[in-house]
């Protein structure tokens, strides 16, 4: 058994459909992956309240980040007029896709950023366990009752039935 190319075997694109249009972004060079992959973790240790890596944060804000993750997509999406918030999902997109993988810049795509959206939220959690309905079974302890409370107290001396 051989390898098989790994060029062959690996998807080294997205395609963005914006406004009507495919635009396709090719894989990053390895050090802008690592790059983006640095940025991320240090974002994420910052956002986690930790003390982040202020050279590669540094680093990051001196380089046009956007256009090294898009690649040619860049041009051609600011030559078409595509609108910033379009051009920034896009980048966010490819940058969760450098740092994480294909299906995670999906999720991140179809969201539209959206963190609510990327998980299911709590009804359709419920709804899929069967813990959604309103009506309790008739073995439910929700906590209502048609009997009276026992009294609590000392039970010494009572008989027990």
């Amino acid at each position: 058994m051989a390898f098989e190319a790994l060029d062959e075997l690996l998807d080294e694109r997205l395609e963005l459909p914006i406004g009507g249009r495919l635009y396709t972004v090719d894989a990053p060079s390895a050090e802008i992956g690592l790059r983006t992959q640095a940025l991320i973790n240090a974002a994420a240790v910052a956002a986690d309240g930790g003390r982040a890596d202020e050279q590669v944060l540094g680093d990051a804000a001196e380089r046009d980040l956007y256009r090294e993750v898009l690649g040619t997509a860049h041009d051609q999406m600011v030559a078409d007029g595509v609108k910033w918030p379009a051009l920034k999902h896009a980048a966010i997109t490819a940058m969760v896709w450098i740092a994480q993988d294909k299906n995670a810049a999906e999720r991140y795509w179809n969201a539209a950023g959206d963190p609510s959206r990327l998980a299911p939220n709590r009804a359709a959690r419920r709804s899929r366990s069967g813990a959604a309905s309103s009506t309790p079974s008739r073995g439910s302890t929700s906590g209502t009752s048609t009997r009276p409370a026992r009294p609590r107290g000392n039970s010494k001396g009572r008989k027990r039935r």
